[in-house]
């Protein structure tokens, strides 16, 4: 079974080579696949100005140890994406609190990725971010996303206000949601991917 480790500045030396392979991946999908020019760097591991000592991140492994996807939540009361590189996306300024995170660098790996159905590890990740979001006491999640995540998400009950207009970008068009974190999202995902049981491997706080 798929479960999501959670990593974190306390407990990143643990997962000191997990962690490596999640940076290799990202590289692979966002800057090889997706040819997201502004986060090229001349080293095969993707990093931006976020990874910090205050990221989360949610790590997909198989019952091998594998990566098979991921994502990252980030504090707002820390720079983040929309407050620093799209604050355009949020006319109205970024939404910032102890209690609201930014999600960000969701990806499944391509291998297991299935054509014209959303991937059963899409369904552990998304329930993984809402999971340790539920276990930290986040009460809301922003996002910048591709602007097709709205009715994906809704679609899965998720409720979600957009906070401004899609924005044309060249790596795509992308729109900034704030998502609440609520028990009936997460039932009503795992009902959707048919998932039985929380999928956290474990739930250490953040430092």
């Amino acid at each position: 079974m798929v479960r999501i480790q959670v990593v974190t500045w306390a407990n990143r030396k643990q997962y000191r080579i997990v962690l490596e392979r999640y940076f290799r991946i990202r590289y692979d999908i966002y800057v090889k696949r997706r040819q997201w020019r502004a986060v090229a760097r001349p080293i095969n591991i993707e990093m931006d100005a976020f990874d910090t000592e205050h990221a989360i991140y949610l790590m997909a492994l198989d019952s091998l140890g594998k990566i098979v996807g991921g994502s990252r939540l980030v504090p707002t009361l820390q720079p983040h994406l929309l407050s620093d590189v799209f604050p355009r996306l949020a006319p109205d300024g970024p939404p910032r609190a102890a209690d609201i995170f930014e999600w960000t660098r969701f990806f499944i790996s391509p291998a297991l990725r299935s054509h014209g159905r959303s991937s059963p590890v899409a369904g552990v990740v998304l329930c993984g971010v809402l999971e340790a979001a539920q276990k930290f006491g986040i009460r809301q999640i922003s996002v910048v996303c591709e602007s097709f995540w709205p009715k994906r998400l809704r679609a899965l009950g998720w409720t979600i206000a957009e906070l401004g207009d899609v924005l044309h970008h060249e790596d795509g068009d992308i729109v900034a949601l704030l998502i609440d974190v609520t028990p009936e999202a997460i039932e009503s995902t795992r009902l959707a991917y048919g998932i039985q049981e929380p999928v956290l491997a474990n739930t250490a706080a953040p430092s």
